[in-house]
């Protein structure tokens, strides 16, 4: 039974488990360096069945990417509700973001989205990235209530986030790396 009381097939069940495994396997390797057979087996399943519940490694690649979404969209869907009722359109995005931020801590989520980007030459990829982002992007404007340049800047420091993470450059007492890192939430790292 999942979640939302709805009792799931054993083929859902174990669509699930992949592109869990998958999220794990491409956040590691990224799209290039991850074979079906390393996601297939971190799934304990066969090869053969991920390509029954998925047609390719690209549409499997998609599903991680989707799932990754809804994450991120259910966990500043919660960080915006954690705000005080008469919370500014600022706090609203500093809550969400705060919640963007322990969600990341496990850098599983942030890698796929940055081994996302690196490909996001191949069509479907492409397409499903950017559609994240807008998900994303009209969350945070809809829940928030901001000004467009704020929702801008909301994202543009989500990214900022991801490249001072993905570097270790929190703690980083280097003059350019204070100057990068001045003012960024950095998840701690599970």
């Amino acid at each position: 039974m999942s979640k939302s009381g709805v009792t799931l097939s054993r083929s859902d069940l174990r669509r699930d488990a992949v592109v869990d495994a998958a999220i794990v396997e491409f956040a590691r390797t990224g799209y290039h360096g991850t074979p079906i057979a390393t996601v297939a087996a971190t799934a304990q399943i066969s090869p053969a069945y991920v390509f029954k519940l998925f047609p390719g490694k690209v549409a499997l690649f998609v599903a991680a990417l989707e799932r990754c979404f809804d994450q991120i969209t259910a966990a500043m869907s919660a960080g915006a509700a954690r705000a005080a009722a008469e919370a500014t359109p600022e706090q609203l995005l500093y809550d969400m973001g705060g919640a963007y931020a322990e969600l990341i801590s496990d850098k599983n989520l942030l890698m796929l989205q940055v081994h996302a980007q690196s490909v996001a030459d191949v069509p479907e990829i492409g397409q499903a990235l950017r559609e994240g982002l807008a998900r994303v992007t009209e969350l945070a404007k809809q829940r928030s209530g901001a000004e467009d340049a704020l929702v801008q800047r909301f994202i543009a420091f989500g990214q900022l986030c991801h490249l001072i993470t993905t570097l270790g450059l929190d703690g980083d007492t280097s003059p350019w790396a204070q100057i990068v890192s001045a003012g960024i939430r950095h998840p701690k790292l599970r």
